[in-house]
């Protein structure tokens, strides 16, 4: 699968509506027959920082993503809100799912 995490810190102004200026996108993504999961989290530290982790099944899949009409459009959308350009991690991991954590198993 592709992972990818990429954390957007926005502009004051916009933190409390981030949410409802990605909806588009985020229900245009998650329809995506490649698309896995595309999730958004808020700092606990920064509530101007969000953090946006998504897969896809194959590298075809994320490359569908990038060419899709709705990423075109949020390219254009999204920066209007962004006090700094959005950092990202994108890999591919031999996972097609989450695991659970050994560590902390709850019964």
């Amino acid at each position: 699968m592709i992972f990818i995490v990429v954390k957007f810190t926005v502009k004051p102004e916009w933190a409390d509506r981030w949410i409802d200026h990605v909806t588009p996108f985020t229900e245009a993504t998650r329809a995506e027959p490649g698309n896995l999961w595309f999730e958004w989290s808020r700092s606990v530290e920064d509530p101007n920082t969000f953090v946006l982790i998504e897969a896809f099944r194959d590298s075809e899949a994320g490359a569908a993503h990038v060419q899709s009409e709705h990423f075109q459009q949020a390219g254009k959308d999204l920066p209007q809100a962004l006090a700094t350009t959005p950092k990202i991690i994108s890999e591919q991991i031999d996972a097609t799912d989450w695991s659970l954590m050994a560590e902390m198993t709850v019964e």
